[in-house]
């Protein structure tokens, strides 16, 4: 059987144009930034784990999870302050909304793992982080794919 490698350049730009084609972002980046990324809403999108799946494993090849990280970052700062989660929530919402909708991303995973059936379901965890001299309040997602036949197996 012919197996595809992991082709993270498909699935990170079909993961990004979810979070363009809702419009609610300032930027949208194909990375973790090290610095302060800017005002208003932005989203970033890395790759955070890999890991073979067993249970959609054959006796000859074996299929993958590919886990992107994805973060919403706004400063905390951001007046009225009180609308800083609303507007950080919102996001995380139409972002998952996203990925629901599009579960195959345009055909290039089998499937994003909705409800974890091979580890952590896609999700999010609030908190804040400090880049620079700005607190940003964030949204950090968990976009896990499910990669039929990554890798062959060979005696």
């Amino acid at each position: 059987m012919i197996t595809v490698p992991l082709d993270l350049v498909t699935y990170r730009a079909a993961a990004m144009s979810h979070a363009q084609a809702l419009g609610l972002f300032e930027q949208v980046l194909d990375h973790e930034p090290v610095s302060a990324p800017g005002s208003g809403l932005i989203y970033a999108l890395w790759v955070s784990r890999v890991t073979p799946v067993p249970a959609r494993s054959g006796l000859d090849t074996v299929s993958a999870r590919l886990e992107l990280g994805g973060r919403v970052f706004m400063p905390a700062d951001t007046e009225p302050q009180g609308d800083v989660d609303v507007a950080v929530t919102g996001a995380v919402s139409a972002l998952m909304g996203a990925y629901c909708g599009d579960f195959e991303l345009g055909g290039s995973v089998a499937n994003v793992d909705l409800l974890g059936a091979h580890g952590t379901a896609l999700g999010a965890q609030f908190g804040y982080a400090r880049l620079g001299s700005t607190t940003y309040r964030v949204a950090t997602l968990t976009i896990p794919l499910i990669i039929n036949d990554a890798w062959n197996e060979v005696a």
